[in-house]
């Protein structure tokens, strides 16, 4: 269950920022009054996105044998992809969020309510539906059978109540919280999770013989550390651990974090102000 709570207290810690950034301004501005409109916009959100999620996982449901391998092989992809996107994005976006979330309220003020309410709906939406993927995909990839989908399902609800506590928390004061740090730190423990995901994914393609290349066994610790018990098993809950991979699961794992982490953990690159450029450059 520790992969899906990892992806939940990301993503839901995410939302509960930015509705918290957005009554806090409003109260800030003195537009209380425009606050239920956020909640409404919320609320829609978390439906739609438990929707979603229903219908991904029912989906899944339906498909056995090679079109299920393909299924869940691409779905987890995708959410590879995503949440590969969505670790850069907010590590760039990190330190700008709340300016950036200010200016959209003003704007909404001046639209109209419903264009409030819009903002918080597409901003918890996104995290939402993209919660909805990862959890299927951690799920697929990282239960075993003493623990089960359920028990991803279960860790992805602990990781959003706990969410949901620190948002009010934020929200009212009671902890304080820098966003790139926290954002930061969160990110590179993703970009584990998000190896061992992709290595599932590859895992599923060749399963269903979309992958035939570098099938052997590159290693067997079954006997003495299984993914479906004890430590193994732990492991496979929060990274995906594999106690038989192929060769080719291996590679992608290897590659996934050492270009990902690498481009992760890079320095920042400061941006030199136009004007300081000028006077630095020789006449």
């Amino acid at each position: 269950m520790g992969a899906a709570f990892i992806i939940a207290l990301r993503e839901g810690i995410e939302a509960a920022l930015i509705v918290s950034i957005i009554l806090a301004y409003l109260t800030q501005l003195g537009r209380r009054d425009r606050a239920h409109l956020v909640w409404w916009g919320t609320a829609l959100a978390v439906a739609v996105s438990v929707a979603a999620g229903g219908a991904i996982f029912g989906l899944g449901a339906e498909f056995e044998g090679t079109a299920e391998q393909i299924f869940e092989g691409l779905v987890t992809l995708a959410a590879v992809g995503v949440l590969t996107w969505m670790i850069f994005w907010m590590r760039r976006q990190g330190a700008r969020i709340r300016s950036e979330l200010q200016e959209k309220v003003d704007t909404a003020l001046v639209t109209g309510g419903l264009a409030l309410a819009a903002l918080a709906f597409t901003a918890v939406l996104r995290e939402g539906i993209e919660t909805a993927l990862f959890i299927f995909a951690a799920a697929r990839g990282t239960a075993v059978a003493s623990v089960g989908i359920g028990g991803q399902l279960l860790g992805a609800v602990l990781g959003l109540a706990v969410a949901v506590v620190l948002g009010v928390l934020l929200y009212r004061g009671g902890i304080r919280m820098v966003p790139r740090s926290f954002f930061r730190v969160t990110g590179a423990i993703l970009v584990v999770v998000a190896a061992g995901l992709f290595a599932y994914a590859v895992h599923e393609l060749q399963e269903a013989g979309w992958l035939p290349m570098l099938a052997a066994t590159a290693f067997d610790v079954s006997a003495s550390l299984p993914d479906d018990a004890g430590l193994g098993a732990v492991l496979r809950g929060l990274v995906g651990y594999n106690a038989d991979p192929t060769v080719l699961e291996v590679a992608a794992w290897a590659a996934y974090l050492l270009v990902v982490g690498f481009l992760f953990l890079r320095p920042h690159a400061v941006a030199v102000p136009a004007a300081q450029a000028s006077a630095r450059r020789p006449d």
